[in-house]
């Protein structure tokens, strides 16, 4: 029995672009490097999925929701764990995070955390705790929308090493030689791959996190 036309053209179409999407698979992401993107994702996503894939992290492709208001999850993804230069992290409390943000998150984690915390405090990384990414807010003091109502900011809480030790940037600011020292790094080296960021010596709001914020500017406070 010969498909109707306008089936065979899709199958044709989709076979070009190397995946015909099933319902098994339509809506599953990348859980590790080397494994396929969402079938279904925009070209861009697509693209996205495959360098944050390339830099060893573990991470679930979600679908495109808008919530109204401003606020909405476009070319996001779930944030489980980025490679480091010797082993994997965990990252802790992330839901939907926008793919560009998960790229530069993933390389500050392993280039400007992991190898401060071995550098500095002798131990690598094995997490790094976070207040999330996405909420659908406004900048405090402000009517305009925050960049975690589109998923493109995380709030980094915490570091924890591989010989049990937890540096809070509540506690850590300005504790030890070392662990001020090491918060100091790590947020010097974000404020080279993050548009915005915004820590304890900002203002009040920020006195137990670092804001990491995707763009094109270079605000580092």
């Amino acid at each position: 029995m010969r498909p109707h036309p306008a089936i065979a053209l899709l199958l044709l179409i989709l076979a070009g672009c190397g995946v015909v999407p099933d319902s098994k698979t339509a809506d599953r992401g990348v859980r590790q490097a080397g494994s396929p993107a969402i079938s279904t994702a925009r070209p861009e996503a697509r693209q996205c999925h495959a360098e944050l894939g390339m830099t060893g992290s573990r991470f679930i492709p979600l679908p495109d929701k808008f919530y109204g208001q401003g606020c909405s999850t476009a070319n996001s993804v779930r944030l489980e764990g980025v490679g480091g230069d010797r082993d994997h992290f965990t990252v802790t409390n992330l839901g939907a995070v926008a793919c560009p943000l998960a790229n530069n998150f993933a390389g500050w984690a392993r280039f400007g955390v992991d190898r401060a915390a071995r550098q500095i405090l002798g131990s690598p990384l094995q997490r790094i705790e976070t207040m999330g990414s996405y909420s659908c807010r406004n900048v405090a003091g402000t009517a305009r929308r925050s960049a975690h109502s589109r998923a493109e900011a995380i709030d980094v809480s915490a570091f924890v090493l591989a010989d049990g030790r937890r540096v809070s940037v509540l506690s850590g600011w300005n504790a030890s030689r070392e662990e001020r020292e090491f918060l100091r790094v790590v947020h010097k080296s974000a404020c080279k791959r993050f548009g915005t960021v915004l820590g304890p010596d900002y203002n009040r709001a920020h006195h137990d996190h670092f804001h990491l914020e995707y763009g094109k500017g270079n605000y580092c406070r």
